[in-house]
């Protein structure tokens, strides 16, 4: 396993008011795999640790480039990354009313999550559901030479339907 998916000792981090460095391929984490096929780049960050009105809180900040697949023209395209998050760490669903308000309860179940977990949930919040572009100029609409259906007649498969439902 490498450092940044193994679980961490949540009440241990925030005692020792804990920093710790990481730099995550967003290939492998599954929980992103899984919804984008195609996805690259990478994160780099720090998360520090520490305890508000007793709960165990976590400032995750991170920047890295994405790679993904453009759904207009379907060529690769990259997107610069960085956020900042708050959040509070809750053993529970029930416990997430004693976070902090000014911070996001994530769950942490048996006090333990990875910083792969924490990313993967920042970062399905960050990815756009469709991506696309931003200048269509750059967008290759047009499947470059040697790409897409071979030149010559068109086959359409439905060209004589309207003939059959007359019989």
């Amino acid at each position: 396993m490498t450092p940044w998916s193994e679980p961490l000792e949540i009440d241990r981090l925030a005692d020792g008011e804990a920093e710790v460095d990481f730099s995550v391929p967003l290939a492998e984490l599954s929980g992103l795999r899984s919804l984008r096929a195609g996805l690259g780049g990478s994160v780099q960050g720090r998360a520090r640790f520490g305890r508000e009105e007793g709960v165990p809180v976590a400032d995750i900040g991170f920047r890295g480039t994405v790679s993904l697949q453009c759904q207009r023209c379907l060529q690769p395209m990259e997107r610069s990354l960085e956020a900042e998050s708050h959040i509070a760490l809750v053993g529970s669903e029930a416990a997430a009313g004693g976070a902090p308000l000014e911070r996001e309860p994530v769950l942490a179940p048996g006090g333990r999550i990875s910083i792969g977990e924490l990313l993967t949930e920042e970062l399905l919040l960050l990815l756009p559901i469709v991506p696309v572009h931003e200048d269509r100029e750059r967008c290759a609409t047009e499947p470059a030479a040697g790409e897409g259906a071979p030149h010559g007649e068109t086959h359409r498969p439905f060209a004589n339907l309207a003939d059959l439902l007359k019989r």
